[in-house]
C-alpha cells in the first residue's frame, strides 16, 4: 500500500539516537552509529521522531510500505522484556544489552605512573557551582560517566589540561543545557569536548552539549568523540557551532 512513513537521511545523521528513543513503536534503531527504519510495519506515521532530530535527517515520504502492524509492535516490545534488568540481552535498549569482552590480563602499573588527570572537584555536572573559577579561561571536557571504564585512556588522552564535567541523562534524568550553558556564557571557555558512548542515551549529553552552545551565544571550538563499548574510539569529529 502507498502510505506516509519516515524516511532517515544517514548522511544527515549525527548518531545521537534521540530519535530512536522519542519511537515508542521500536521502528527506529542505531545501526553502525546511524538511525535506521528497522520495519516499515513498526512505523505509525505519526512522527513522534520528527521533533527530537536535532539535524533534521528526518522527514515524511509517501511510498510502498507495509502497513502498520501493532499487534507486531505489541509483541516485538513483549519479546525485549526479559529477565536480566527486564530487557533481553538480544533486544531492548542498545544501552543495556550484555556484552562479555575477553582482555589480555597482566601487570598492573603502579598508581605513579599514571596520575590522576582530574583537575577539580566536584565533577558532577549536577554539582559544580556555575562561577566556580577554575571555569575561568577553562578547556572543558563533558564526558558520560561510563566512558571512564570504557576507555583506558581517558585520563591522559582526554582529561588532561582539562576541566571535567561527568554525568548521564539517562540515570540523572535531567537536561543539561541550562546548567552547561550558564558555565559557557558566563565564564571565558576556550573549548568543548564531549566524550560519549556509542548508545542512543548517550546522545542525550551530545544534545545537550550543542544546546548550551547555543543558548549561550558564543563561539567555541566543539569536538565530539564517540567511545565503543568495547573501549575503541569510533569517531572523532569536529562539530560545527550550533
Amino acid at each position: 500500500m502507498i502510505r506516509k512513513i519516515i524516511q532517515i537521511d544517514e548522511e544527515a545523521c549525527n548518531g545521537c539516537g534521540a530519535c530512536a528513543a522519542a519511537c515508542h513503536e521500536g521502528a527506529i534503531g542505531m545501526v553502525n552509529g546511524k538511525a535506521r527504519l528497522l520495519r516499515d510495519d513498526y512505523c505509525d506515521g505519526l512522527g513522534d521522531c520528527l521533533p527530537a532530530c536535532p539535524t533534521g535527517a528526518i522527514t515524511f515520504v509517501e511510498r510502498e510500505a507495509a502497513a502498520y502492524d501493532e499487534k507486531a509492535v505489541q509483541e516485538n516490545k513483549r519479546k525485549q522484556k526479559e529477565p536480566c534488568g527486564g530487557v533481553s540481552a538480544h533486544g531492548g535498549c542498545p544501552g543495556h544489552q550484555m556484552h562479555r569482552f575477553d582482555r589480555q590480563t597482566g601487570k598492573p602499573p603502579v598508581a605513579a605512573e599514571l596520575p590522576s588527570q582530574l583537575g577539580q572537584w566536584p565533577c558532577q555536572i549536577k554539582l559544580v557551582p556555575v562561577n566556580a573559577p577554575y571555569f575561568r579561561g577553562a578547556h572543558l571536557l563533558i564526558a558520560a560517566d561510563c566512558t571512564a571504564f570504557a576507555y583506558a585512556n581517558l585520563h591522559q588522552e582526554f582529561m588532561a589540561g582539562k576541566i571535567t564535567l561527568i554525568g548521564c541523562p539517562k540515570l540523572d534524568s535531567v537536561d543539561y543545557s541550562e546548567k552547561l550553558a550558564a558555565i559557557m556564557g558566563n565564564n571565558d571557555v576556550q573549548s568543548v569536548t564531549v566524550v560519549r558512548m556509542e548508545v542512543p542515551c548517550c546522545g542525550g549529553l551530545e544534545a545537550a552539549a550543542k544546546n548550551a552552545l547555543l543558548r549561550s551565544g558564543k563561539e567555541i571550538p566543539l569536538q565530539v568523540v564517540t567511545i565503543s563499548v568495547d573501549g575503541n574510539i569510533l569517531s572523532s569529529q569536529a562539530a560545527a557551532n550550533p
